[in-house]
């Protein structure tokens, strides 16, 4: 399935027998499928067979949707206000008058005056220009999600980009871990010596406790999951559809084990501050994957 960005947009024109119909889509993040339309009150009737095609095609996001239809005009002299253009003349003259200007009234200006056309009266909408509205709707739909799908791929690429770091900071991190376990024993024997100096204590039962203590203080298996869980995220992307939710829990157990990996590692020099790095590196592409993942549908 094709992953799409919950932003998006489009608008379409068409000429219908009414006068000239505009339809817009436009859409911004959110976390469920939010629907606003800004139509006029002529338009009320077709609303619910609008919200339900869109309910097929979007699944996510605040969708605006704007549409406007300019009646064609019956005639110059219907649409012209004419009481407000003499008014406009009146008021021009009297002006004139009063400041003893010589001018003379600028028709074209007078005419850019808002209301000094008025809307033509029109016959009712009816089912066939609802058929006219729901196609210009699928253009619109048809011409947005491809504008989704886009950005989707373009947000598919990063995220795989990340993911493949995490995937690299998980490996390189279980080969130091390796390395840095006689270190972890040997730290820990230190600490204990340290505490029990006072107390004697048989050197067997001292090895057990510290190979106890070892192996919680060990980072295989968030290592592991870590693995796991990338592998997961570049599963669900290969799927693709709606992964937003997804996408979000899995993010959160990966922030988990890479927060566990930073406090089981302090201490154990060189080698623990090569693992802090790296685990910090993977937290830093968690949270990028994270950010471009609440633009997903």
């Amino acid at each position: 399935m094709i992953l799409r960005s919950m932003t998006g947009y489009a608008r379409i024109r068409h000429h219908t027998p009414q006068g000239e119909l505009t339809l817009s889509v436009k859409s911004v993040n959110h976390r469920g499928l939010d629907l606003h339309f800004h139509m006029p009150s002529d338009f009320d009737a077709f609303e619910s067979a609008l919200r339900s095609a869109l309910k097929q095609r979007v699944a996510r996001g605040h969708v605006e949707i704007r549409a406007s239809l300019a009646r064609s005009a019956s005639g110059a002299d219907s649409a012209l206000n004419k009481p407000l253009l003499q008014s406009w003349l009146d008021s021009f003259r009297r002006a004139s008058e009063e400041l003893g200007i010589d001018s003379r009234p600028d028709l074209n200006a007078a005419l850019r005056i808002p209301g000094m056309f008025s809307e033509p009266a029109g016959a009712d909408l009816d089912a066939g220009f609802q058929s006219a509205l729901l196609a210009v709707l699928d253009q619109a739909l048809l011409a947005f999600n491809s504008f989704r799908e886009r950005e989707g791929a373009e947000i598919l690429n990063i995220l795989r980009e990340r993911n493949a770091n995490i995937a690299a900071a998980a490996l390189r991190i279980g080969e130091i871990r390796e390395r840095a376990l006689p270190a972890l024993q040997s730290r820990l024997t230190e600490r204990l010596a340290e505490l029990l100096k006072s107390v004697a204590i048989d050197p067997q039962r001292l090895a057990q406790e510290t190979a106890i203590l070892a192996d919680r203080s060990d980072i295989h298996e968030e290592v592991a999951r870590l693995g796991i869980h990338s592998r997961h995220l570049d599963e669900l992307l290969d799927q693709g559809g709606e992964l937003g939710k997804k996408l979000d829990f899995l993010l959160q157990e990966m922030n988990r084990e890479t927060n566990t990996i930073l406090s089981k590692t302090t201490g154990i020099g060189e080698l623990g501050l090569g693992i802090t790095e790296l685990a910090l590196g993977a937290k830093s592409d968690i949270e990028k994957i994270r950010e471009q993942a609440l633009n997903l549908e």
